[in-house]
């Protein structure tokens, strides 16, 4: 992939050739296909600092840091009606300065968030991203607020970005952040596959309103990592992954879902095997799997020291198998053989077809921040949120990250299916579910 941007002659004498091409990867070809108005696909991250940063020294460093990764300065070029690819453009420098200081002002920072799940930045203007520096009258520090369009990047690269610009803010080069740990190979365990054609259980709906307003909604909290017995054959991962599936099993029951004692569950996993150092490819670089349970699991006074085991078992497995990252079959939609718009309408009528198929919903852990997004005299980071998009007709996601020995949980869900109340009572199934994970509960 290209990672410079124009070809300059010898002196500089002349001027720069016409942009660099890329063309759509696979992730961001089908993302693109499926981009609608009413639930945008960002990303929303929030880095919360004890101190203010300075405004001149911060646009500076960002520019910096977009400078230092320029796959970020992307935007989607011009297509005729008969093109066969999408194609980003990589430009010098920022079409529109991504950073901005709204105005200091109480609620500043639920207009922020309210403004991240609603607003994608545009896709035609580089970087397909936009930074907002959120500061109220009655709050210590400020709010580093990023809003990430998810058809060109992802949260992990994203936050690579931030830590650049921690670096060059506060002049203080990071130390090396350590690759993500890797798997053995391993076979995928036979327990956690569920019949090919078994429909899994979908979120049952809540109480949305009565005229429920597109889009997603967002509840953030910050929760006590759970505890692990040294040697424990299980990850924190897991732990949350059981939470997840517990949750939603019991929610679904609660709810007099159809199928509820009966169909599986299938929780999407992001998996992130790129380096965490500068040389980090940016871009969508996750690949995505899906962990399965069985109604009989996740069934009432189950056994979660053995729930926990299995899962274990499950997600090695599943992050040990090379996999393409949407699956096999997602590059056959993106192979030119048609112009885009037609192969636009086939994947979004085979989006709507396969809905019922769509997994139960989907958990991104960051896990560990790596970096200590350290912005000199206005402080490291205290807490990082990020949230994933909830789009139907999964509906609900589940996204955390640690700071500090806290575990920052963001759930976010479409206001067609959940309405704030409802997103209130799942917080408390998970809250009390991942307690239950804990090496004091077992």
């Amino acid at each position: 992939m290209a990672t410079t941007h124009h070809q300059r002659a010898p002196g500089g004498g002349q001027p720069p050739g016409p942009p660099v091409r890329v063309p759509f990867p696979v992730v961001d070809e089908v993302a693109r296909h499926c981009a609608q108005d009413a639930e945008p696909s960002t990303v929303h991250i929030e880095i919360h600092l004890p101190g203010r940063v300075d405004e001149e020294r911060l646009r500076a460093a960002f520019a910096a840091a977009l400078a230092r990764h320029p796959r970020a300065l992307m935007r989607e070029r011009p297509r005729g009606p008969l093109a066969r690819r999408y194609e980003w453009e990589l430009t010098e420098a920022p079409d529109t300065d991504p950073v901005s200081f709204p105005p200091c002002a109480p609620g500043a920072l639920e207009r922020a968030r309210a403004g991240a799940l609603d607003r994608a930045p545009a896709l035609t203007a580089s970087p397909p991203l936009r930074l907002d520096v959120v500061r109220e009258p009655d709050r210590e520090g400020c709010v580093l607020l990023f809003t990430v369009h998810h058809t060109a990047l992802d949260g992990p690269a994203c936050l690579r970005l931030a830590a650049t610009a921690a670096e060059i803010y506060s002049d203080s080069p990071a130390p090396p952040s350590p690759a993500p740990a890797r798997p053995d190979a391993a076979p995928l365990p036979r327990q956690a596959r569920t019949p090919a054609l078994a429909r899994p259980a979908q979120v049952a709906p809540g109480s949305p309103g009565s005229a429920p307003v597109p889009g997603n909604a967002m509840l953030l909290a910050e929760l006590p990592v759970p505890r692990r017995e040294s040697g424990a054959p299980y990850t924190v991962n897991d732990q949350l992954m059981v939470a997840t599936a517990l949750t939603v099993a019991d929610w679904n029951r609660a709810q007099g879902a159809p199928g509820a004692d009966r169909r599986p569950l299938r929780i999407t996993m992001p998996v992130d095997d790129r380096t965490r150092g500068p040389e980090m490819p940016i871009g969508n670089g996750t690949r995505l799997v899906e962990v399965g349970f069985t109604a009989a699991e996740l069934a009432p006074g189950t056994d979660v020291a053995a729930l926990l085991r299995t899962t274990a078992e499950r997600t090695r497995a599943l992050k040990a198998q090379p996999r393409p990252q949407l699956g096999h079959g997602a590059g056959l939609l993106t192979v030119p053989l048609l112009p885009v718009a037609a192969r636009a309408a086939l994947t979004r009528g085979l989006r709507v077809a396969a809905g019922p198929w769509t997994s139960t919903t989907l958990l991104s852990n960051i896990g560990r921040i790596p970096y200590p997004l350290d912005f000199g005299d206005a402080g490291r980071a205290t807490a990082v949120w990020f949230s994933a998009p909830a789009r139907m007709p999964r509906g609900l996601t589940f996204t955390t990250a640690s700071t500090g020995g806290r575990l920052h949980l963001a759930l976010r869900w479409s206001r067609t299916l959940l309405g704030e109340s409802d997103g209130a009572r799942l917080l408390d199934l998970f809250t009390r579910h991942l307690a239950a994970t804990s090496s004091e509960a077992i």
